[in-house]
């Protein structure tokens, strides 16, 4: 039995079902609000659904999970482009033009750009698990500890250079503290406590969600409260609610090398959609005739977040499966669930379960059908959450941040955790320090340091294999790039060389 008529198969047991339909539709909108809600991200909620799905088959069961799992990284956009508060760390990247484009009325074309182009990344990323998984699982474990501890860094590094309105060294400067936040409690090689001044509450370490609430939501809801802000254009005018599929056109190559990048990282194991969303914003940038226009509502940089973010869905499933390996946090609760269900996703799976891949792949493709159609509904009516006055409806996201901080192991320190990075990130924001490095520091921060800590043991303290590798040969080349951009006698090098070269090659032809 071929790929295509195992695909075909499930698709047509998935749709001509009504059980199967509601299942479906009913976990893509559960993903959906678990991602718009600040703290109730997409990994909480396949956790939580992990333990519902027990009594049911495994179809059924990763029908669900994986729905759940789609909805969840595309939900974080809609408090992301309305309130410039990402549900999800995933959804920071589309704050960043999405929410300038809400200021100017566009709500509802930024919706249209980011739903549409969710279903394009979902789409390419489900054709890269079903075809290349081999290809790129093998790239994947080429990556070494001294990768990824580069790879980390380059994260953070790329985030402080984008969102700093300045100077970069202030997102680098936020991206550090976020390491340093990453490192306190018992560390995760020796089990000895880092920065815990005698706190037992701390040994286990700072839980992303509450930092991730307090970084966000916290300075916006005390700048909007502080300023008494009033509904404006935001809440007059909201655009055409349908896909604008002729900005979709003109952004083809954007599309596709979004897709590729949020691909391509999301294949290598613990890193997540998070950093996907970051680089591909880079590369749209980078590679925009008009780069300064970006951070003021560019339809161009909401595009290849959201495109990113989704087929890095599709590229975390490809360690998964192939070598048991998950590539986000969200897929290391779906491995959980897995072998929950006495499924064991690793080399052996296409010999044990050779139809297991296509399946996958199907339900791939049914939820990101159900996340679009779910997502254009919701739209029109999350919109009329702008009609509220802003002052009136920061105290319900306050009390929201407060569930969803406090859910989380349902501690108490996390309430007094979220309130202090809250307090740190709105002074920061005052000093225009952009507070995404910080979330980013923290979610890399344990792999950068277990990782350097296990390179540097494994080479007895040498640091040369970081440059005998190429691959982190290119990871090194690429950071000092970034570090030497900032540098002014460096960009008058790159400027006279380039312009040297160009007069070359005019005067010999």
């Amino acid at each position: 039995m071929d790929i295509l008529s195992i695909f075909t198969g499930m698709l047509w047991q998935i749709f001509t079902s009504p059980t199967l339909v509601l299942i479906l539709v009913g976990s893509t909108f559960l993903g959906i609000i678990f991602g718009a809600m600040p703290g109730l991200t997409a990994t909480l909620g396949v956790a939580l659904l992990t333990t519902l799905t027990y009594g049911l088959d495994s179809q059924t069961a990763l029908l669900a999970l994986l729905a759940i799992y789609v909805g969840g990284v595309y939900g974080g956009m809609y408090t992301a482009i309305l309130l410039n508060i990402p549900g999800t760390a995933a959804s920071a990247a589309t704050a960043m033009d999405g929410y300038p484009m809400a200021k100017k009325g566009q709500v509802g074309r930024a919706f249209g750009l980011t739903t549409t182009s969710s279903l394009i990344g979902s789409f390419i990323g489900m054709i890269f698990v079903a075809l290349l998984s081999p290809v790129i699982a093998q790239a994947a474990l080429q990556f070494t500890s001294y990768e990824y501890f580069l790879l980390a860094l380059f994260g953070i590094l790329i985030s402080g250079s984008l969102t700093s309105p300045d100077l970069a060294i202030k997102g680098w400067v936020a991206g550090l503290f976020g390491i340093w936040l990453s490192t306190i409690g018992q560390d995760h090689m020796q089990m000895y406590p880092r920065f815990t001044f005698g706190m037992h509450e701390l040994d286990n370490g700072i839980d992303v969600v509450p930092v991730l609430i307090g970084a966000f939501g916290m300075p916006q809801i005390m700048s909007v409260l502080e300023s008494k802000m009033k509904m404006g254009k935001m809440g007059s005018s909201f655009g055409k609610l349908l896909p604008d599929f002729k900005t979709m056109y003109k952004n083809t190559k954007n599309i596709v090398s979004s897709a590729l990048i949020g691909v391509g990282i999301g294949a290598v194991p613990g890193i997540g959609e998070d950093i996907a969303a970051w680089v591909a914003y880079g590369v749209a940038r980078k590679t925009n005739k008009n780069p300064e226009e970006f951070g003021t509502g560019k339809a161009e940089g909401v595009i290849a977040t959201a495109t990113a973010n989704q087929a890095c869905v599709g590229g975390a499933m490809i360690p998964l499966l192939s070598l048991g390996i998950p590539g986000s946090p969200p897929a290391v609760m779906l491995l959980g669930a897995l072998m929950l269900h006495n499924i064991a996703p690793g080399p052996m799976l296409l010999k044990t379960n050779p139809t297991f891949i296509p399946e996958v792949t199907a339900i791939l493709f049914a939820a990101a059908i159900a996340m679009w159609i779910c997502g254009m509904i919701l739209s029109k009516q999350v919109i009329y959450i702008l009609r509220i006055p802003q002052t009136l409806f920061m105290p319900l996201i306050a009390v929201l941040c407060v569930i969803g901080s406090f859910a989380l192991g349902l501690r108490v320190f996390n309430l007094y955790l979220m309130g202090i990075i809250g307090v740190i990130s709105y002074f920061f924001m005052k000093l225009r320090i952009p507070i995404a490095p910080l979330v980013i520091g923290v979610i890399l921060g344990p792999m950068a340091d277990t990782s350097l800590r296990t390179g540097l043991k494994t080479t007895g303290g040498s640091l040369w294999p970081m440059v005998e590798r190429p691959i982190s040969l290119a990871l090194v080349v690429i950071i000092l790039l970034i570090l030497s951009s900032q540098i002014p006698a460096f960009n008058k090098l790159i400027r006279y060389l380039f312009g040297s070269v160009k007069r070359a090659l005019a005067t010999s032809s």
